[in-house]
């Protein structure tokens, strides 16, 4: 099975993963969103304060892409130490088992990722307060980068996850979908729609995704790639 194939179910994780992760950082990434587009644009229309916004998010998310591919390039050169059939097994199956975990924590059924959120909340509380008076002549973009690189729990799980992935490219697919996930509520957020948010963040809804991400890293372990592809209409070359 090729890197290719694996693609869009790559992407598909690290969608759900990044959806996942905005359901309980939102407000911390909210609060860091609001700061910058208020710092960046201070006198600038709504639309005008969107589009800083919308820079800032595409700066966030190629910090995630890069960081994605770079980790997954790392555990791609161990995958080849040793037997390809043996390595590619353990992979699958330890990506399976993060993604399992994660849809545990998103639903409540195992310890929260939260504590890393809670740990790094100085240097968010930091970027919130500080960091965007000192960007003001950077670009969105730049703010964003800086943005991508905080504590986050929800992060660090799914870069494990992208690490596992077996090639770079499988990796930052796993993070361009994480990014991609995120910004629907961290935007709703920014943008004070406090009743979308409310929405998305109700019980079953974390059920639901919760559920989706677990069948997800089960489909992953124990279906053969060949199966997935088929599924997924996917070429099988």
């Amino acid at each position: 099975m090729t890197d290719t194939t694996l693609v869009p179910l790559s992407l598909v994780g690290g969608f759900l993963a990044g959806f996942a992760s905005s359901l309980h950082c939102v407000g911390m990434c909210g609060g860091i969103a609001s700061s910058l587009t208020m710092t960046l644009s201070p006198s600038a229309q709504n639309g005008a304060r969107l589009r800083t916004l919308m820079l800032a998010q595409l700066g966030r998310v190629m910090a995630y892409v890069v960081a994605g591919g770079v980790l997954a390039a790392l555990g791609s050169q161990a995958y080849f130490e040793f037997d390809r059939a043996e390595a590619h097994l353990i992979l699958r199956w330890a990506g399976a088992l993060v993604l399992v975990y994660i849809g545990l924590s998103v639903i409540g059924w195992a310890p929260s990722l939260a504590g890393f959120d809670r740990a790094g909340a100085g240097i968010q509380s930091f970027i919130a307060t500080r960091l965007g008076h000192r960007v003001q002549a950077a670009s969105p973009v730049m703010a964003g980068l800086v943005w991508g690189l905080l504590p986050c729990g929800m992060v660090y799980a799914t870069l494990f996850y992208a690490l596992l992935s077996g090639s770079a490219v499988s990796g930052a697919m796993i993070m361009l979908g994480f990014g991609l996930g995120t910004m629907p509520a961290v935007t709703a957020a920014a943008l004070g729609m406090t009743h979308i948010l409310a929405l998305a963040r109700r019980q079953r809804m974390r059920l639901a995704v919760g559920l989706a991400i677990i069948i997800l890293g089960f489909a992953s372990a124990a279906l053969p790639w060949r199966t997935i592809a088929a599924l997924c209409g996917l070429p099988l070359a």
